[in-house]
């Protein structure tokens, strides 16, 4: 008998690979799949369910690809916004059976309405659910967003409350396995860890310990978060089936005249922060690849053409991977070397960093040219801002940034100066040329302020 859970990096992803008797389910796998065929196939085990705990919203489902690699049966839950065309629908109290395993299918509306979750019992220890596939309904530290019925949101609110509650009469030893881990844009207070039970949670997990019903529903109603329009992509692509990625997940080096010839929509630069605002070619912007999963699908479209610029082909390699995870599947390529590029004499481009002093000294001067933007999350701003400073998120100013002045001076800032950081480079690519960086942010504006 195995679980084995598959990490994503980046979409702080979590699948789950259960196996038992020589069969095995697949739960919520990703786009590149061929890594539940591997370990399936290692551990001697046939694939032969795939169990979907809702329509993600954050990544392309791996599990129409999956199911045609393995004949494996695909189950959803009901009530999809319209036909999940690759999948059947499971409904509460069917067993899927995996050896001396029996999964249970609970209905689990909230999150979204089809949302599913699936109880693990072992036959052989029959008293109570060994585990629980708890998808977007419950988190190790937080619950599921219920923003995406904005005209319903005291209605899908009480309905997530109802179904963690199904949750939690599985019994304090259950253990806890999500669909998403800290850093997931699905939620904003996870733990750390990636390991709990129903006992810890119910203990522990600050959405859980609310008094009422109506308490609990009036938290969610005023939680804020956002929804990049990668999103709607996702969901169309989740629900009719996307197609296999591409079969080689490391993109054609380009040279910098074949990056140029290439016509791409965006250029982006995946080095890390401090290196792109070192220097960079005229034109691109910034995001890291550890912040692609997080911020590409708010400033690129899914038939826009992307060239690469990175530190070395891992780098750009790493960087399709996290792309083609969220759909974007049209990379022309990729270029290393930015300082030989400088060198032969290529159009650069730099972002000063300025630190705590000089934004102190302009607050200071009141300057009527001059602009301190904080573009982290509302949350993060309502616990502490710096007066005088203006908000924009990052992700809106994939439109946002129309409503700003060209010729004003704006100093971008965030927590520590990663976000502040593809902010700046997205204006720099949308001909801003008056730009510095805050570094360190609100970090290093609370170490001097206290």
């Amino acid at each position: 008998m195995i679980l084995e859970t598959i990490k994503t990096p980046g979409l702080s992803h979590l699948s789950y690979l259960v196996g038992a008797g020589g069969k095995a389910a697949v739960i919520d796998p990703r786009r590149d799949c061929e890594i539940y065929l591997e370990k399936a196939r290692a551990a001697g085990l046939e694939i032969t369910h795939i169990l979907e705990t809702h329509r993600n919203e954050d990544l392309v489902s791996g599990s129409p690809i999956l199911a045609a690699m393995t004949g494996a049966k695909v189950l959803h839950g009901p009530n999809p916004e319209r036909p999940v065309v690759f999948a059947e629908t499971a409904r509460e109290g069917e067993i899927v059976e995996i050896g001396q395993l029996r999964i249970e299918v609970i209905e689990t509306p909230g999150h979204t309405d089809d949302h599913l979750a699936y109880a693990l019992h072992d036959s052989a220890y029959p008293d109570g659910a060994v585990g629980v596939f708890t998808g977007d309904a419950l988190f190790i530290g937080d619950v599921g967003r219920t923003d995406f019925y904005p005209d319903r949101k005291r209605e899908v609110a009480g309905l997530l409350y109802d179904s963690l509650q199904k949750l939690l009469a599985l019994g304090d030893q259950a253990i806890v396995y999500p669909a998403h881990g800290a850093g997931s844009v699905c939620g904003s207070g996870m733990a750390e860890r990636e390991f709990s039970t129903i006992g810890h949670e119910r203990r522990n997990n600050p959405r859980l310990q609310f008094e009422s019903r109506d308490d609990f529903i009036a938290f969610k109603i005023e939680e804020h978060h956002y929804q990049p329009p990668y999103f709607r992509t996702m969901e169309r692509l989740n629900m009719d089936g996307a197609e296999a990625p591409p079969r080689v997940l490391r993109p054609k080096v380009l040279s910098l005249g074949e990056l140029r010839e290439a016509g791409c929509d965006h250029i982006v630069d995946v080095r890390d922060p401090l290196a792109f605002a070192s220097g960079h070619l005229a034109g691109a912007m910034s995001l890291p690849t550890g912040m692609i999963s997080a911020f590409a699908g708010w400033f690129m479209g899914e038939e826009e053409h992307i060239g690469l610029v990175a530190s070395d082909a891992a780098q750009l390699a790493a960087a399709m991977e996290h792309l083609v995870r969220i759909g974007f599947d049209r990379i022309a390529g990729g270029h290393v070397g930015v300082v030989p590029a400088a060198a032969s004499g290529a159009d650069m481009r730099t972002i000063p960093m300025v630190q705590t002093e000089t934004v102190e000294h302009r607050l200071g001067e009141a300057r009527d040219d001059w602009t301190l933007l904080d573009v982290r999350d509302a949350d993060e701003r309502a616990s502490g801002a710096i007066s005088g400073s203006e908000h924009l998120y990052v992700g809106q100013l994939n439109e946002g940034w129309r409503d700003l002045d060209p010729d004003r001076h704006y100093t971008l800032m965030c927590a520590s100066g990663m976000r502040a950081t593809v902010a700046a480079g997205w204006l720099a690519s949308r001909g801003f040329a008056r730009l510095d960086i805050y570094l360190g942010s609100m970090g290093a504006w609370a170490q001097a302020h206290g």
